[in-house]
């Protein structure tokens, strides 16, 4: 087991851990949660031993091989099958002992060294390799890639890909689901759950969390709270201490009476649609953990919309996908990916885009909003539709060197005058106080964004688009660098959001707590999917048994 008694952890003059202990036990699945800046990876750093505790007793059991997802990019020219099959640790070494005792000319040890990689599994290794890969999203094609040629978010699924391949009794997850769709998350939970040896994870997504933890480790002011139970339990057992702690404290209860007001409002208009059902069950969840909620450090509002057209907007036989590069031959058609569309986008809809990795889910979005345009068909806008665009790319879109004081007077100077708010908040105090509303205070306005980190960047683009009072939400994977706390804030907001919101993303927590209704882009087309969430993870595994099939 692995026991930590009494530690003192330090970084800098922050104490991170202060005579902290917890026990962890042989094949628990353990979520390590916490406040950003608590100390989570830390933890970690002295678990695989390149960090010492600063005082106290840390032990691991030292026959113990450990697993853990390497964060640098790699830059390499193996094939994408070589370099996961390269995890396997056991696997090298029982074919570095077959190289050296055929150059010892010993007979003996040549017999064991065989017989050493006859165990390692090296007849297999391309095939467990490939299937990881391929579980994580990637085509049959792409294997034999090199893992240069890929991007940096899927050369990440190889070092997934290749933690997952190494023989371990410990494996280490920090934020396992960052670069994963919902179809590569689902396979990811089911290997999970056969793993036999020990893991430890942390992750922001709460649904990931509650599938494959059973024990839940806090890390509240420098100490391990350990919790029995997943995330969902922690939560519930939380929320009552708070309410026990905080009963008497105004502010709190004026808070939670404010999440009471918009929770009793969505559950009194969710129809009794099955999908509709899911958020009625999200929101049930937020009722019982509205302490918590309420104790969180941040919480923002969508401004209500100037105006809501009805149709927000509509598509005629509209066909998505890319025209083909500049440089190609001419003739060249277009890359048709989704085609023959014909929908509408009402006010107030909300609306969750389903469908597995490369379908066309943000090619879909890219063109509604309006950064791609249609390959065929028409789209047309309802007046005064104003799209509020949030894209996967969207971090790699803010300008590194600008601050976000200047963020913002770019913002105000780009939108037309009719579509600003008052002339006092368009001058440089009001945007200071609005930027404030979103955690950025003080010198923070005067930080440059590049060395802000994924979630301060990803809370920016969110302050710029609620500036703008959009009254359409085009949302493609918001969530990817926000944390647990942010999440929760930004689900809260989507639903007293008076507008339409289209969202894409691989948290099913805020899917299930946003959306009555899912559209199914899948196979060149686009459906409604009858189903609730629990039914789409079936579909994707059968999606998945399917194409592996075929290939």
């Amino acid at each position: 087991m692995i026991i930590l008694k009494n530690v003192t952890l330090r970084r800098s003059s922050k104490v991170l851990l202060d005579q902290a202990s917890v026990t962890i036990n042989p094949g628990e699945n353990v979520g390590l949660v916490g406040r950003n800046g608590a100390g989570k990876s830390s933890l970690f750093a002295v678990l695989n031993g390149t960090l010492n505790e600063d005082g106290g007793e840390f032990s691991i059991p030292t026959q113990w091989r450990m697993s853990q997802v390497a964060q640098d990019m790699p830059e390499t020219d193996q094939s994408a099958t070589d370099f996961v099959i390269a995890g396997d640790t056991t696997l090298l070494a029982a074919q570095a002992e077959v190289t050296a005792s055929e150059a010892s000319d010993d007979g003996m040890r040549m017999a064991h060294a065989y017989m050493g990689l006859q165990d390692a599994g090296a007849h297999d290794a391309p095939a467990r390799a490939q299937a990881l890969i391929l579980g994580l999203g990637f085509s049959v094609a792409e294997l034999d890639r090199p893992v240069n040629s890929f991007s940096g978010g899927w050369r990440m699924r190889l070092q997934l890909a290749r933690a997952l391949m190494c023989p371990s009794d410990l494996l280490l997850l920090d934020e396992p689901t960052n670069h994963l769709d919902l179809d590569a998350l689902v396979w990811l939970e089911a290997w999970l759950k056969q793993y036999a040896g020990t893991i430890i994870v942390i992750s922001h997504d709460r649904e990931f969390l509650d599938a494959i933890t059973n024990v839940t480790i806090h890390i509240d002011q420098g100490k391990l709270i350990r919790y029995g139970g997943n995330y969902s339990k922690f939560e519930d057992m939380r929320a009552e201490q708070l309410v026990l702690r905080q009963a008497a404290q105004a502010k709190q209860q004026e808070k939670a009476a404010h999440l009471q007001k918009f929770i009793d409002r969505f559950k009194a208009k969710a129809s009794k649609a099955k999908q509709a059902q899911s958020r009625v069950k999200a929101l049930e969840r937020m009722e019982k953990i509205a302490p918590i909620l309420a104790d969180a450090e941040f919480q923002f509002e969508f401004k209500a919309p100037s105006n809501l057209p009805n149709p927000m907007l509509s598509m005629s036989d509209a066909s998505f996908g890319y025209p083909p590069p500049e440089d190609a031959p001419a003739g060249t058609l277009p890359t048709v990916i989704v085609q023959h569309v014909n929908r509408s986008v009402l006010a107030g809809q909300r609306i969750g885009i389903l469908g597995a990795n490369g379908q066309g889910k943000s090619t879909l979005v890219k063109t509604i909003a309006g950064s791609l345009q249609a390959i065929a068909g028409e789209i047309i806008t309802g007046k005064g539709l104003n799209i509020g665009y949030f894209s996967q790319q969207e971090l790699d879109v803010l300008r590194p060197t600008d601050t976000p004081l200047e963020h913002m007077i770019r913002l105000v100077r780009d939108t037309p005058a009719n579509g600003r708010p008052s002339a006092n908040d368009c001058r440089e105090q009001g945007l200071r106080n609005f930027l404030g509303t979103f955690n950025f205070s003080g010198d923070m306005v005067k930080q440059t964004v590049g060395s802000m980190s994924g979630g301060e960047k990803a809370r920016l683009v969110l302050c710029m688009i609620v500036w703008q009072r959009p009254n359409l939400l085009l949302l493609d994977e918001p969530t990817n660098h926000l944390d647990l706390a942010t999440r929760e804030a930004l689900s809260i907001a989507l639903n007293e959001f008076e507008g339409s919101v289209m969202l894409v993303s691989h948290d099913r927590a805020l899917l299930r707590s946003v959306c009555d209704e899912f559209w199914l882009v899948a196979r060149g087309g686009m459906t409604d999917f009858e189903g609730d969430l629990d039914d789409y993870q079936v579909y994707l595994l059968d999606e998945a048994r399917r194409q592996r099939a075929a290939a």
